[in-house]
């Protein structure tokens, strides 16, 4: 049997850790954790986004060495075909990957203004115009989805890699009191409620406050 090793970082602060190893639970793969300390410089500047999302997640499956979230997510689709982490209509599929790729590589007022943090609440958050924009959209996308697929995910019945890419922006939304239609917040409740995230969250709150700058409010 292959072994697999994932490499994350805070599981408090790390959006992109918790993207990865959130799709490398829903395809069902058996893994170990290696955790890179919020101490190590690099790893820092990765969390504060001053540098490219290139050490976590990364994902060394029997010496086969994956990075960046996307590439992990095509290829956990690719070993664990039957996880249904890619739906299997192909117009579906290449929405997901759409939406996918928007998250990726976009939102990039949201991500400064509204940095995870999973064990802080800041209600009456004031949002920057810019965030709010971000904010519009990805409700926008969200909706657009649970219309068109049912729900009660993105995509239909089960989780997909959407899920798993929108997941730390659930947290961002809940952690900053976002104000929600009922039908996006009934999609975060939806997401906090997967056993995985369940677990996450869990985690989280054993880890030390080690960053003070992302307790800043942006």
């Amino acid at each position: 049997m292959a072994k697999a090793v994932l490499t994350i970082s805070s599981k408090n602060y790390g959006a992109w850790a918790l993207r990865g190893w959130l799709m490398a639970k829903l395809a069902g793969l058996a893994f170990t954790e290696k955790v890179i300390s919020p101490d190590d410089p690099d790893m820092k500047a990765e969390m504060l986004l001053l540098s490219a999302s290139m050490r976590v997640p990364a994902l060394d499956h029997d010496g086969l060495y994956v990075w960046d979230t996307l590439a992990i997510g095509e290829y956990l689709n690719e070993i664990k075909p039957h996880a249904g982490l890619l739906p299997a209509d192909r117009a579906a599929r290449a929405h997901c990957r759409a939406i996918c790729g928007e998250m990726h590589s976009g939102f990039s007022a949201l991500r400064s203004s509204l940095p995870m943090n999973i064990k802080a609440h800041f209600p009456g958050f004031k949002l920057w115009s810019r965030a709010q924009t971000d904010i519009d959209r990805i409700t926008t996308i969200w909706t657009e989805c649970l219309q068109r697929y049912g729900g009660p995910y993105l995509f239909g019945a089960q989780p997909c890699i959407a899920d798993a890419m929108f997941a730390p922006v659930v947290t961002r939304f809940l952690t900053y009191d976002v104000a929600l239609d009922p039908v996006c917040a009934a999609y975060c409740q939806t997401i906090m409620a997967l056993p995985a995230m369940k677990e996450w969250v869990a985690a989280a709150a054993l880890e030390p406050d080690e960053i003070d700058e992302l307790d800043a409010e942006f």
